[in-house]
């Protein structure tokens, strides 16, 4: 079991590594991995199950302890990547369906990876779960509202069907993750330490499923798509962190917010896209799982090394008394 939790641990730090390889395996030999497209659905299923096993009610202390702040992080998440996300289909001219795959990822709520890059940032942690958990609880009443306003313009969107969607695959299996660790208590932490492991694992195959499945487009359009997923994750970090310093927010909390804004759970957006739209408009999802993950990991190393100017003056001090 230990040497399990160890490759778990291992492949969790090189996450971003395994999604690009596999990307890029399932493009040259889709035929490889077009039949996986039926396990898209079940393995986010999984991923949610994880998250409601490792769910505390201390997640939740910091909305009682800073309601604005994370009232602001969530706010400023359905707000900036829906927002961005619009303005890049209009001043793209984008095709109906990458359009609404663009618009699909951008009302997600918070990638299941932010909570690791914020840990690495050395930004305020507990704001960052709160802010992850309160937007992915929120999912199924704001992505579906969001997509139904903004995505409508291409494509025929219902909200009731989105709506039952996100229920069943994100809320019924952290409620389910949720009861679990409460009924089983101390024995699920041995699944806990093999998380990370079928997180990677499940991620991995989402993203491959939905390349091989659109392989051909992605060939034809996928610069397009691959450089409006860079500018929307690049400006959801931007602006979630001038978000921050816009509020008079200390560093380790701007960094958080930058992190939650840009980072979106992308494997939902895929599985919502092969399910309600096509294969094509869950390709904008499949490149932002590969680019997030290499962006979050270089922009964390970034933030590291930022210090705040009022922490380093108080050190200061303390050093000359």
């Amino acid at each position: 079991m230990r040497a399990l939790a160890a490759l778990s641990r291992f492949v969790g730090n090189t996450f971003a590594y395994w999604v690009l390889i596999f990307a890029i395996l399932a493009f040259f030999q889709p035929g490889w991995f077009v039949g996986l497209k039926g396990a898209i659905v079940p393995l986010l299923g999984l991923v949610m199950f994880g998250m409601g096993l490792t769910l505390k009610l201390e997640d939740f202390a910091e909305v009682a302890r800073h309601p604005w702040r994370v009232a602001l992080g969530v706010a400023a998440h359905f707000v900036i990547m829906p927002g961005v996300a619009w303005v890049l289909c209009q001043a793209f001219h984008l095709p109906p369906e990458i359009a609404v795959g663009v618009i699909l990822v951008g009302c997600c709520p918070s990638g299941t990876s932010s909570n690791v890059m914020t840990w690495l940032a050395r930004g305020d942690l507990a704001l960052s779960v709160a802010i992850a958990a309160v937007t992915t609880l929120l999912a199924p009443l704001l992505t579906p509202a969001l997509i139904w306003l903004l995505a409508s313009a291409w494509l025929p969107v219902s909200f009731m069907e989105l709506f039952w969607s996100i229920l069943q695959v994100v809320l019924l299996p952290i409620v389910l993750g949720v009861l679990a660790q409460r009924l089983l208590g101390q024995r699920v932490q041995h699944a806990v330490e093999v998380l990370p492991l079928v997180s990677v694992v499940s991620i991995v195959i989402i993203v491959t499923a939905v390349v091989a499945a659109s392989q051909a487009k992605i060939a034809e359009s996928g610069l397009l798509i691959m450089a409006v997923v860079m500018l929307h994750n690049s400006f959801g970090y931007l602006l979630g962190y001038f978000t921050g310093r816009l509020f008079k927010l200390p560093l380790a909390q701007r960094k958080s917010l930058a992190l939650e804004v840009g980072m979106q759970n992308s494997g939902l957006g895929a599985a919502l896209a092969s399910a309600h739209f096509s294969p094509l408009a869950a390709v904008p999802s499949a490149l932002f799982s590969v680019w997030h993950n290499i962006s979050g990991a270089l922009l964390s190393t970034y933030f590291r090394r930022m210090e705040d100017p009022a922490e380093q003056k108080l050190e200061i001090q303390r050093g000359h008394d």
